[in-house]
């Protein structure tokens, strides 16, 4: 894993997700996006909520990772069993999320969640970053069967690059 890559992509969606949120008008933001139910808002919100998930996945790569191989295997079992209610709580807190934070505090969140990925990272040893897991496929396209946690450490960004494409806001230049 190329620790620098993962480090340039990071920031590279910081900086889009920073100029997306600043740009936009709130009019904007309220406006729906392509392909889901959410508004431009909302869409930030859960764009950003992948990278938060991150956080706890990292816990439970190290925790899985290092027991039997069908643990993890029946964990992602039964993870895939409540994917229904994991859409629900999915699409519910991103439509909530917004409004707890507001837009301002998208911004500060998406800061500390990315410094925080990146401390870890950095930190991460080449064994810990071959260790894996099991995961629920139905839950997320970007969710492998099994994942290393070098590939939990890519997966925000690609989750962020393709809900970028959703959004009706203007690209950055």
């Amino acid at each position: 894993m190329d620790r620098q890559v993962v480090r340039d992509e990071m920031e590279q969606a910081r900086q889009t997700f920073h100029h997306l949120l600043d740009s936009a008008t709130v009019a904007e933001l309220r406006r729906p996006s392509n392909g889901t139910k959410w508004t431009n808002g909302q869409l930030l919100f859960h764009m950003l909520l992948g990278y938060l998930i991150v956080v706890r996945l990292l816990v439970l790569v190290r925790i899985f990772g290092r027991l039997p191989d069908g643990v993890s295997r029946a964990f992602a079992g039964l993870l895939e069993v409540s994917t229904r209610p994991f859409h629900t709580i999915n699409y519910v807190g991103s439509v909530v999320g917004p409004r707890m934070l507001g837009y301002a505090g998208l911004g500060r969140r998406f800061d500390w969640v990315v410094a925080k990925l990146l401390r870890h990272l950095d930190q991460e040893s080449d064994s810990e970053l071959a260790l894996g897991m099991h995961y629920p496929t139905s839950w997320d396209p970007y969710f492998k069967a099994y994942m290393t946690l070098a590939d939990v450490y890519r997966y925000p960004t690609q989750h962020f690059e393709h809900h970028s494409r959703q959004l009706t806001l203007r690209a950055p230049d």
